[in-house]
């Protein structure tokens, strides 16, 4: 089970979001790479980056500040936002990065997600950002017609290495991962799920642990950890001891 912290961009700084809204950016670090050391010191073995300005612009803007966490860390990191080609997943894994997020495109264009799998193998993962169990795009700007588990679905056998799962309408707000939806997707799907939105105490941590959760590849946390809410050593040292010791506590 694997804790991701996350690095979110925008204008080359280290921020957190409200429900995916820009104008609430609280900025946390000027210094993304230096976030990106911090966060293997503390003891994580991956790191989640997301380019925002990318995410609303459809290419990548903070190049800059990804290329700098990659040579800060030796964690492999795994980038989403506003990567929409099969020539820009060809490039920022030339770039170093352990895995791609499609977002947007696996929406309007999940034929090229199937072709970047085939090209790529085990460097492809889905993102799957949801509002009212609606998956939304570009950004979370808009809203699609599609339920979460109907574009889960489509990419079945086509050699995706995890689904990230994100409820908008908890991400930033520490109101606790929706659980119910994001094992729901879990048992719909032999793809490995990524919890992310609303991570908020060691409770959740805990969560994580629990026997109907163990089909998930983990989860992501960003602001819980900034605000000191979630003690990294003690989340990992949760997550490492298992669910016995976990529902001990």
């Amino acid at each position: 089970m694997i804790l991701f912290p996350a690095i979110d961009l925008k204008d080359g700084k280290c921020v957190r979001l409200k429900h995916g809204d820009m104008a609430t950016a609280t900025i946390y670090n000027d210094d993304p790479a230096a976030q990106a050391r911090a966060f293997e010191q503390q003891g994580f073995e991956w790191l989640h980056v997301v380019d925002l300005n990318g995410a609303f612009k459809g290419q990548s803007v903070n190049s800059a500040a990804v290329g700098a966490i990659l040579k800060a860390t030796k964690n492999p990191v795994q980038l989403g936002g506003g990567i929409r080609t099969l020539a820009q997943v060809e490039d920022w894994l030339d770039r170093g990065l352990a895995r791609i997020i499609l977002g947007t495109v696996a929406v309007r264009d999940p034929d090229l997600v199937r072709q970047a799998c085939k090209a790529f193998p085990g460097k492809i993962a889905v993102g799957i950002d949801a509002k009212g169990g609606k998956v939304a795009v570009e950004g979370w700007a808009e809203a699609s017609s599609l339920g979460v588990i109907e574009l889960a679905r489509k990419f079945e056998g086509a050699g995706v290495a995890a689904i990230i799962y994100t409820d908008i309408d908890r991400d930033g707000v520490l109101t606790g991962i929706n659980w119910d939806a994001t094992i729901d997707l879990a048992e719909a799907v032999s793809i490995p799920v990524i919890a992310s939105g609303g991570l908020a105490s060691i409770a959740d941590i805990v969560r994580m642990t629990m026997p109907d959760a163990q089909k998930l590849e983990g989860a992501i946390s960003g602001r819980a950890l900034y605000d000191g809410r979630i003690d990294p050593a003690e989340a990992l040292a949760i997550l490492a001891a298992g669910p016995e010791k976990a529902r001990a506590r």
